[in-house]
């Protein structure tokens, strides 16, 4: 006759096998994001003076998988939306010291911390930063995965004298995260962000 507490052990063991197995193996997870410490809406440098800067929003984020395996992000975009106004930033680069065009990231349980780029399509140039309350999505599409998934959503609002500021040339507005408040604290700047202009220019054929 079978002792009991074996039979009571070899269960147990093939139960946390088979749990392990799951989430090492066979859970698919998804990918998640990090509130970004900050926000930037507004032009991306152009090639020359010459031509209309693209409308851009930069942010950085940890980009992480709930599964051990990982997943591979095909593509980001972000959605923006004011009132009736909508406009998809499709254009995705992102790195720190070296920018590259943004497809196929694998992302590990250990996750990937970056400056993220999205640029309005090129025949977008009409879209401009305005005054009034803006609801911001960040998407990604995994691989795999039919339906893309929102990693992240929050309003954000644009004063009317920040409004008025932001149709200077070259300016654009940081939203920077206070921890202390629980919300992004806006500011204008003359300086739009990025990590090396040139390559960033190359990446995107605008040179």
């Amino acid at each position: 006759m079978a002792d009991p507490f074996s039979i009571t052990v070899s269960a147990l063991a093939l139960a946390v096998s088979s749990v392990t197995a799951w989430l090492t193996l066979f859970r698919r997870g998804t990918v998640e994001m990090t509130q970004p410490t900050v926000i930037f809406f507004g032009p991306d440098t152009p090639r020359s003076q010459n031509e209309t800067p693209l409308p851009k929003i930069f942010l950085r984020t940890l980009l992480f998988s709930t599964a051990k395996r990982g997943r591979v992000i095909e593509s980001m975009h972000i959605a923006l939306s004011r009132n009736e106004t909508h406009q998809n930033f499709n254009i995705w680069v992102y790195g720190d010291d070296k920018l590259v065009r943004g497809s196929g990231l694998f992302v590990g349980e250990t996750g990937i911390a970056a400056n993220h780029h999205f640029l309005a399509p090129r025949d977008e140039n009409s879209f401009h930063f305005t005054e009034g309350r803006y609801k911001l999505e960040v998407f990604a599409h995994l691989l795999g995965d039919k339906a893309q998934t929102r990693l992240f959503s929050q309003t954000l609002e644009i004063s009317r004298d920040i409004g008025a500021s932001l149709k200077e040339p070259g300016t654009g507005l940081y939203f920077d995260w206070g921890p202390d408040s629980s919300r992004y604290l806006p500011h204008v700047e003359q300086r739009p962000p990025s990590s090396d202009p040139q390559k960033f220019l190359e990446l995107l054929g605008l040179k």
